[in-house]
Parts: structure tokens; C-alpha cells; sequence
């Protein structure tokens, strides 16, 4: 027993010493080839900071987007977040002397201002751009943030609890027949501005098995359309990205509107403040199921399957969150 116990302890010391001096090489979102010695121990995120929460890796976190102060996520698993997580910015409005301060060893980001990851790496910053443009690719970017922080297993883990979800979508909507598919559009920051071809958010529609009528003339991430083109769609259910400035009652309030199917039947949705480059963009999905096929999901409870998948992957109830987004 005695010698059982010294090859564990060091096999454990091994598998640590591999992980402190691993150096992880990755090309990012702009093309840039970025070699990293893991475990990061001082990261700033601009993005992807829903998913550092459930790596809960909150001590490798030197600062943080400004908007990660007002996030219900994040505000329900650190109360304290804007007093104890300095923050240099966003990604689109960066504080370089706040960050140059902070020390880090990378910043991720995103490729909103290409001009500003280039500022940044100009100061001697080693910068990580993201943008997943797919599920795959999201599931990529979430695997390499598992390396840098040598939390591979607990992705894998988070991985599978986004899958358990994905598979309950496509079990339900996988017989659905051509003539009962809907159409479904996203809209962005202003109510002309479509999701298209690419990105997350078609690969979803496609997942629920819905038609993005978009996809086929925006081959895209997503556009400015004449308002007449999407009436020309004549989507049967939209959703408003959660961040807009607008809401669903100024859509169906619209006389411009109102000859769209899913005004006609009061069938526009707002979607919750929540990233789709995150592990709830699982969540997400199933909400847009089942408000796009209502029928075919009717037993699927959704409340009871977000608190599920919170308490897998965040440790937190998903009713706490909820009430800090209401």
C-alpha cells in the first residue's frame, strides 16, 4: 500500500509538473499563431468569460470586460465581481494603460477591431483572438481554453452536458417532414440586421431543424436587409438577440411588420442577455426549439433542464441567475 501510495503521488506530481511547463501552440481567429506556456496564471478576458466561470478558474483572472459586471452569470457567482476584478475595457474599447497594469500573461478577445489586437500586441501583449462561427468551432475555442488552463476534463465535462441538451433537440425535431419546418430569422442590433450563412446562430437553426430563409442571399455572418425582403421571407417565428436596444412588442407594434407570419401570430421572442459563445448557448438552443416547435416539446420543461445543466456545469441554480436577469 505504502508503494501504490508513492507511485500516486508521484504520478501526481508528474501530471502537474507536464501541465505547468506545457507550451500551447494555437492560431487564432485573425490568422496569428500564438504559442502560450501553461497554466496561464493572469488572463484578461474581453469574450468568452461565461465560459472561464464554469472552469472556475476566478484566481487566473488579472481583469475582465466591463460588461462582465453586469452579466446575471457572472453577477450570480461573484457578487463582488467590479470590486474584485479590475477591468481594463472591453474589447471594443480597450483601457491600455488599465491592462498594461494588470500584467497579463494573454488577453482574449475578439476581432471586432482587428486595428486594436495589433495596438495591443504593438504594447507587448500576447493577444488571442476569437470569433466561432459554428458549433464546432465554438467547442475548438472552448478546448483551448481548457489547455491554458489545464482544465481539460472539466470542458469535456461541460461539453457533454451541451450535448445532452443538443441530443434532446434533435431526437424531437428530427421527424419533423418538409411541409412542417419553420421559418425562423435572428435579428441583430437593429430590427433590419439578419443572421446569415455563417455563425453560431444558423448552425442552431439548421440543429433544430428550422429554416434561416437569410442563409441562402446573406452568405454572411449577418447584413442590413430592406425591410420588404424579410416580409418577402415571411419568417413564421423570429428572435431578437438578447442585447438589442428593441424588444418584441416594437416589432409586432410595427404597422411595416405586420403582414410577417410571425407578427400575425404573435410569435417574436427576445432572447436572454446571454452570450452565444458560451456553454448556455445549449440552453439557448432549446429555448428557440421549443418556441419555434412548441408541439413537438411540449413535455420538455425547460426551467427544470436549465437548472440541471447550471448546477452541472456552474454549480449555481439556474432560478438564482434567472432572478438577477429579471
Amino acid at each position: 500500500m505504502k508503494r501504490i501510495s508513492a507511485c500516486v503521488i508521484v504520478l501526481t506530481f508528474l501530471t502537474a509538473a507536464v501541465c505547468s511547463a506545457a507550451a500551447v501552440t494555437y492560431k487564432d481567429k485573425l490568422g496569428k499563431q500564438i504559442t502560450v506556456t501553461t497554466p496561464v496564471k493572469r488572463a484578461v478576458f474581453f469574450e468568452t468569460y461565461e465560459l472561464s466561470a464554469a472552469l472556475d478558474v476566478w484566481n487566473s483572472i488579472a481583469g475582465i470586460s466591463r460588461y462582465a459586471y453586469v452579466n446575471d452569470l457572472m453577477l450570480a457567482l461573484k457578487p463582488d465581481i467590479a470590486k474584485s476584478i479590475p477591468s481594463a475595457g472591453s474589447g471594443s474599447d480597450v483601457n491600455i494603460e488599465m491592462l498594461l497594469r494588470l500584467r497579463p500573461d494573454i488577453v482574449l478577445t475578439w476581432t471586432f477591431k482587428p486595428e486594436t489586437v495589433k495596438f495591443m500586441e504593438e504594447k507587448g501583449l500576447k493577444v488571442i483572438a476569437v470569433y466561432p462561427e459554428s458549433l464546432s468551432e465554438l467547442y475548438e475555442v472552448m478546448r483551448f481554453q481548457g489547455r491554458l488552463f489545464c482544465k481539460e476534463k472539466k470542458v469535456e465535462s461541460v461539453i457533454s452536458q451541451m450535448e445532452k441538451i443538443f441530443t434532446l433537440i434533435r431526437e424531437r425535431v428530427s421527424k419533423i417532414p418538409v411541409n412542417r419546418r419553420k421559418k425562423a430569422i435572428w435579428l441583430g442590433g437593429k430590427p433590419t440586421t439578419v443572421s446569415g450563412a455563417i455563425g453560431v446562430n444558423n448552425d442552431i437553426f439548421l440543429l433544430i431543424n428550422s429554416i434561416n430563409p437569410a442563409s441562402a442571399s446573406v452568405r454572411d455572418r449577418s447584413a442590413d436587409v430592406p425591410i420588404e425582403r424579410i416580409v418577402a421571407w415571411n419568417p413564421d417565428v423570429i428572435f431578437i438577440w438578447g442585447s438589442a436596444k428593441y424588444g418584441a412588442d416594437d416589432i409586432l407594434g410595427n404597422s411595416q411588420w405586420r403582414y410577417v407570419s410571425a407578427v400575425k401570430t404573435g410569435r417574436v421572442f427576445k432572447a436572454p442577455k446571454w452570450s452565444t459563445w458560451s456553454p448556455r448557448l445549449a440552453v439557448i438552443a432549446l429555448w428557440m426549439a421549443a418556441n419555434i416547435y412548441p408541439e413537438d416539446l411540449r413535455d420538455v420543461y425547460l426551467e427544470k433542464t436549465a437548472e440541471n445543466f447550471y448546477r452541472s456545469v456552474y454549480g449555481i441554480s439556474y432560478r438564482s441567475v434567472n432572478r438577477i436577469e429579471k
